[in-house]
Formats: structure tokens, sequence, C-alpha cells
């Protein structure tokens, strides 16, 4: 069971591609040695940086259409 679920993050991304890269993106910090923004009982870096992304700690730019 994937936690948080996906459904969640409706309102966070308009898409799922952009959800992905900045998820990606911050997972790599918190590897990296970022503090972590919100309390969590995982220590996996992509399930907090999805907690953090959910809880708005982390924001991200939405791609624009048209732009390649």
């Amino acid at each position: 069971m994937l936690y948080p679920p996906l459904d969640a993050f409706a309102d966070k991304a308009e898409s799922r591609y952009a959800l992905v890269v900045a998820t990606a993106k911050r997972a790599r910090q918190v590897m990296n040695g970022a503090r972590r923004l919100v309390e969590t009982k995982s220590d996996k870096p992509v399930t907090i940086a999805m907690e953090e992304i959910l809880a708005g700690k982390v924001t991200f730019e939405q791609p624009r259409a048209g732009m390649k």
C-alpha cells in the first residue's frame, strides 16, 4: 500500500509528472543530509519528500503548457 496515497495530491500538482519530479528532487536532498521539514515515522527519503509536499512545506513550479 502506498502511503501517502496519490489521491491526496490531487490539489498539489496539475500532473503526475510534476509531482514525481518534485518528489525525486526533494528525496535526493533528504538523502544528501537536508533537514526534514515534517515529523514522520518513515526513514525512506521518497516517503519523507511526499509527506513534506502534502503538508505544504515543499512547493514547486508547474511546467507551462506548450513548453518544450
